[in-house]
């Protein structure tokens, strides 16, 4: 049997045991990560998995059942099961649940990969990380860390509305870290971004970042940074570099315009939302200068796809035009419920997980500036990049960041460092304050992020690019 005919076994089993709508995806997974400490080899972690994982909808119930065996007998099992599942959960009095309608068919998707990262030696791999760590001690690193991370998915996925999509999604990243130790101080510097920068490419990638050149510098700032003076506190102007803006962007919006926690069915990792589904098309999110879009089509982003997991054709969609917000995230269901025409980001991280509603490439649009006309248009304000920590309230609206480094500016200079840099916020008020917007923008990838119950691992990519904001709170403590 191809993979095609298990999930269609699968879905035929679903719809004989009673269910009206059904689907299944097939996955084969591979995975390889190596990290390095201080010049040599620590863990090397490679492992393969497949399986099918079978949703069912009964009345208002879905149901989920997932195998790892991809025999015909197994896979109608799973059918059944699920089928099963969804009655027991409709039994719960409710109008029965709609899906967004989405054109059915054949489809295949591959994400560009020049060179396969499988197929790179272990050596090479475990040299490059090897290089970069020593070097990092020789300039002073009292910890010194690197890391690659692959993963390689293949997925084949049937509905019964005639679905039939294959996709291949190759991703990968790498980075450094340099920690160094002081006197009742500890400070870190990374480089591209804490734990590094990934996206749905080849070797490539990683080729690319050169993260060797790298590892003599960020070990030298890390030592700086032990006797650099703290960041002051009080109101002031803020500019942020372009990975600190993925995360911003990533906490304070993506995981706010996710519409199942907007509508209250989803609220693990940090809550539901503050947005109100009656504001759509009216909010006042940010400045005129944010334009927030949802767009898994971008090569090589991390968020990209050719199809979500409910057989969607990925798609580019405004979250936020012009500081008005006008679009979420959601997904077939979700989105018949509030009345949208439109889903196309519901995924899951593998074929044991019920796909939800995930972040797919939420993006700002880059803007007329540079990093060199902010700096130089500042009197007085403090330059702050690279995440070190984040916390958000339940609402996603009142956040506090801190960052690696921070850059004091005066008079239109860039002047001394800064330690243990923070800056806190409410949302919209933050957003708003935005006045300036560089054009280098930069697909960010965060291979880590958090949802629902069991917990899933999603991929999502933040484009973004430098910006700055007018009398923001900074230096706060605790």
């Amino acid at each position: 049997m191809t993979h095609f005919d298990v999930a269609t076994a699968a879905v035929q089993a679903a719809l004989d045991a009673g269910a009206r709508y059904a689907d299944a995806r097939v996955m084969h997974r591979r995975y390889e990560a190596m990290s390095a400490r201080n010049g040599d080899i620590e863990d090397l972690n490679q492992s393969e998995d497949a399986g099918i994982g079978v949703r069912a909808l009964v009345g208002s119930g879905w149901g989920f059942y997932a195998v790892p065996d991809l025999s015909d007998a197994a896979a109608r099992a799973a059918g059944s099961r699920a089928a099963k599942t969804a009655a027991a959960s409709a039994r719960v009095p409710g109008p029965a649940t709609d899906l967004a309608p989405v054109g059915a068919g054949a489809g295949s998707w591959a994400s560009a990969c020049e060179i396969d990262p499988l197929t790179v030696p272990l050596s090479d791999k475990g040299d490059l990380l090897v290089h970069a760590t020593k070097t990092m001690r020789e300039h002073g690193a009292d910890v010194a860390e690197g890391l690659y991370q692959v993963w390689d998915t293949e997925k084949w996925f049937v509905s019964s509305e005639g679905h039939r999509i294959d996709q291949h999604i190759r991703e990968c990243g790498a980075g450094i870290s340099s920690t160094a130790i002081g006197e009742g101080e500890v400070q870190r510097r990374s480089y591209p971004a804490y734990r590094g920068q990934y996206g749905t490419r080849g070797w490539e990638l990683v080729q690319e970042l050169d993260i060797a050149a790298h590892a003599a510098r960020i070990a030298d700032e890390s030592r700086a940074l032990l006797t650099a003076p703290l960041c002051p506190a009080g109101e002031t102007t803020l500019i942020l570099g372009g990975e600190q803006m993925a995360l911003q962007i990533h906490e304070s919006v993506g995981h706010a315009i996710e519409l199942d926690r907007i509508l209250g069915w989803e609220a693990a990792f940090a809550g539901t939302s503050w947005l109100d589904l009656d504001q759509l098309g009216s909010l006042h999110y940010g400045s005129e200068l944010m334009n927030i879009t949802i767009d898994p089509t971008i090569p090589g982003a991390l968020g990209s796809f050719g199809f979500d997991d409910e057989g969607t054709p990925a798609a580019r969609r405004d979250a936020v035009r012009e500081g008005r917000w006008v679009g979420v995230l959601a997904g077939r269901d979700s989105a018949a419920v509030a009345g949208l025409d439109y889903a196309g980001s519901v995924r899951a991280d593998g074929w044991s997980r019920l796909p939800m509603v995930r972040m797919t490439n939420v993006g700002l649009e880059p803007g007329p500036h540079t990093l060199e006309e902010m700096i130089a248009a500042t009197d007085d304000g403090v330059f702050m990049e690279t995440n070190r920590s984040w916390s958000i309230d339940d609402k996603r609206l009142n956040f506090q960041f801190g960052t690696e480094i921070a850059y004091e500016i005066k008079n239109g200079r860039q002047g001394r460092m800064l330690r243990n840099p923070t800056y806190t916020g409410i949302g919209p008020i933050f957003w708003r304050s935005m006045d300036m917007l560089s054009s280098e923008s930069i697909a960010w990838g965060t291979p880590n992020c958090g949802k629902g119950q069991p917990g899933q691992v999603g991929h999502t990519g933040h484009p973004a690019a430098p910006a700055r904001f007018q009398n923001v709170r900074v230096g706060v403590r605790g």
